[in-house]
């Protein structure tokens, strides 16, 4: 499609003005950061697969009733998503002790916790993405306690069926990160799932080796990080189980 007017750049997706009102074109890059960007690469073929992931991933959102900004797949690296006005936080839902969490509370890495628990950080890189509580989002107009009620409930539902989904294909959740949109419809103001959900935004653990399947394997320098996201590819069906190496994948449509 053609090329429109770009709107935003992170680090890893940028948005670009979208065909019709209230949408946007979403592009994959190829590009991996760690440690708030201290650290990058450019792993070919990486935004080929997070695109197809996610669209995996909010497919099956839509199809439980779990609201998000995904319209459809445009091509390999674009999607088309709902324009949104994001909340300015990060929701982290926490099924295992592992990363800062770990390190924290002095927790054994892949402790498991005595349930899901779900954390807020405010989004902004330049703080390094600092933990907040409820009080701090409320105080400062971020959001509301019910937003936070109804925030809490839809991360909570995106957890479900993630831990189901990747159990079923030997894979355990250890922990997830989302982020939330308002859309309005007239008057009404809802809440959705926005940004992404991919390998980046996930930490993903083989259930009987323990190997890590997510961008853990690019911050700890433990191999190729395309081969990891492939191996998720493919046991959720994304890729034909038959290929070993995803630099220019083949996706199934």
């Amino acid at each position: 499609m053609a090329r429109r007017k770009k709107l935003y750049e992170g680090k890893a997706k940028i948005l670009y003005e979208g065909p019709e009102p209230g949408t946007l074109v979403q592009y994959f890059k190829d590009d991996a950061t760690a440690f708030n960007a201290q650290k990058k690469d450019v792993i070919e073929g990486k935004g080929v697969l997070n695109n197809r992931l996610s669209e995996f991933f909010m497919t099956g959102l839509s199809r439980i009733g779990v609201p998000n900004h995904f319209i459809k797949r445009l091509n390999m690296r674009e999607q088309l998503i709902r324009q949104v006005e994001i909340i300015p936080l990060e929701v982290i839902v926490r099924n295992f002790a592992a990363g800062s969490m770990a390190k924290r509370l002095g927790l054994e890495e892949g402790a498991t916790l005595p349930r899901p628990i779900v954390e807020f950080s405010y989004k902004d890189d330049a703080l390094g993405d600092p933990l907040v509580p409820e009080e701090y989002i409320i105080a400062f107009g971020w959001a509301s306690q019910q937003d936070l009620d109804d925030i809490v409930a839809l991360a909570l539902r995106v957890n479900d069926f993630m831990s189901g989904v990747m159990h079923g294909v030997g894979i355990k959740l250890v922990d997830f990160k989302i982020e939330i949109g308002r859309v309005w419809e007239g008057d009404y103001m809802r809440l959705i799932v926005a940004d992404e959900i991919s390998p980046d935004s996930c930490r993903l653990w083989d259930i009987e080796t323990g190997q890590k399947l997510d961008k853990d394997v690019f911050r700890q320098d433990l191999g190729s990080l395309n081969d990891a996201y492939t191996e998720v590819a493919k046991r959720l069906g994304v890729l034909p189980s038959n290929v070993t190496h995803a630099t220019k994948p083949t996706l199934i449509n």
